[in-house]
């Protein structure tokens, strides 16, 4: 008899469980402070790409492509790229 009370008392607190986190489910956004840095980090990246791929259509050399996507990227780690750039998809 206590055995059958113990295992519906279980029984009944996993269901409740499952129905709380069910209620509320997982947001899409970032957690964390880590989590929105690196979505940032992706962001960026992806920018610098087409930063680079603009100057490379405009003529310039590589080693100038290269320090401009550099330059970019820096820019991204220090928060002054709030902007993307000129070609590629609006954020």
């Amino acid at each position: 008899m206590q055995k059958t009370k113990v295992v519906a008392f279980v029984g009944a607190l996993a269901i409740g469980a499952v129905s709380v986190m069910a209620a509320y489910p997982q947001s899409a956004a970032a957690q964390t402070r880590g989590m929105e840095r690196r979505d940032d980090r992706r962001d960026t990246r992806q920018e610098s790409r087409s930063v680079k791929q603009e100057c490379k259509a405009s003529g310039e050399s590589r080693s100038e492509c290269r320090q401009e996507k550099r330059d970019y990227k820096q820019d991204g780690r220090n928060g002054v790229n709030t902007v993307t750039p000129a070609i590629g998809n609006p954020p």
